[in-house]
């Protein structure tokens, strides 16, 4: 079965055979080793805190706001049709998807600024290599090992999230000096899977994040009105307001989001590819542009509805009081454990970090009802 697929993937794909993983396993015919990533982030205790940590909404503003595993479900969705789409290694796009928000902290990005500004005489803080760290020292699951000994290729597209990587000075503080020994070549751009799964966070956050301030009455479909793309969609759907809720109206112009933004993927994606001449998985390495991208115009849609999230939701005045009491709490806490990190935290857990790293490591898993609990125990 698994040759079949093999023969059939891309010639742009990663193969489903990994070139090798940190420490040396036994294989098993049952699933390739992406399948096999993936299910070890499922299985992770990172992964199922994700249900009660903040995508926007603090944990305690509603049940049905997203939260970010339901970001990260979603995510993975995305990436897997535009996985298929290309014939690509799916479960490679799937993982990525599904780790990429691991490192986050409690309360969104408030609670990374938080954690960051403790940290700053420390090595700082950034979430995308809190991911790392989790998947190759915190999680601890096997005897062999610490982390979660994923595959060189996962580990690539998570540390490329953004692209390949000029500066490694955050990573030498946070991690510490080749921390992946010359497996990695961070300059080398990143798989079309990675890619993928970067394209689809910006898609889901975009449409989802939409949709969650819609419900939360912090705008309304009339703001949106003047957003090229959007305006379109919102005009066809308007109609039906005699006849459909309101609720089902937002979820049917957001699902017409997501496939207006999927569709834009796709085809100038395939235009990519013929520009720039790419033959085979190495071209793709090798390119110093993106390839995955949206077109000039979906750009544009891109960096509106983002600033117009930013505005109305993001630095909304009731948003804000509840991200900056996150704030308040994530100083606090590091304030306090500082004083006596024993009293806190099984030390012994964390190796080979001084004691601000584990207690920046301890903070940044918390979920905020647990960083909420402890605040109020403390202060």
């Amino acid at each position: 079965m698994q040759k079949k697929l093999i023969r059939n993937l891309s010639k742009f794909a990663v193969p489903l055979k990994s070139k090798e993983r940190f420490f040396r396993e036994k294989k098993t015919d049952l699933r390739n080793d992406f399948q096999r990533d993936r299910d070890r982030i499922v299985h992770s205790t990172a992964f199922r805190r994700l249900k009660h940590k903040t995508q926007v909404f603090v944990n305690t503003s509603g049940d049905h706001f997203r939260t970010r595993i339901t970001h990260s479900l979603e995510v993975s969705q995305i990436a897997r049709t535009l996985s298929k789409y290309f014939n690509l290694n799916e479960d490679l796009s799937e993982t990525i998807s599904l780790a990429h928000d691991l490192g986050h902290t409690p309360f969104g990005h408030a609670g990374e600024e938080a954690l960051n500004d403790c940290m700053k005489n420390y090595g700082g803080f950034e979430h995308n290599i809190q991911t790392l760290r989790i998947i190759t020292i915190l999680e601890n699951r096997y005897y062999d090992f610490k982390g979660l000994n994923l595959s060189i290729e996962t580990i690539d597209g998570l540390i490329k999230h953004n692209g390949p990587v000029k500066d490694l000075t955050k990573f030498n503080r946070i991690l510490g000096n080749n921390f992946f020994k010359k497996k990695i070549n961070f300059f080398l751009n990143s798989s079309l899977e990675s890619q993928i799964a970067s394209i689809s966070d910006d898609i889901a956050y975009n449409s989802h994040d939409l949709e969650d301030g819609l419900k939360s009455n912090l705008f309304d479909l009339k703001h949106l009105m003047n957003i090229p793309v959007l305006n379109k969609i919102i005009s066809k759907h308007k109609k039906k307001l005699n006849i459909y809720s309101i609720d089902l109206i937002i979820r049917q112009i957001v699902r017409d989001i997501i496939n207006e933004m999927v569709r834009d993927v796709i085809s100038t994606t395939k235009k990519n590819l013929k520009s720039y001449k790419i033959k085979n998985l190495n071209d793709i390495y090798r390119t110093k542009n993106q390839i995955v991208t949206f077109s000039q115009s979906m750009q544009k849609f891109d960096k509106k509805i983002k600033s117009f999230l930013k505005q109305k939701m993001y630095f909304h005045k009731n948003v804000n009081s509840k991200t900056n009491y996150g704030r308040k709490i994530i100083k606090r806490l590091f304030l306090q454990i500082k004083k006596n990190p024993n009293k806190y935290i099984n030390i012994k857990k964390y190796s080979n970090s001084n004691i601000e790293r584990i207690i920046c490591d301890y903070i940044a898993g918390m979920t905020d009802r647990y960083a909420i609990n402890l605040y109020n125990e403390i202060k």
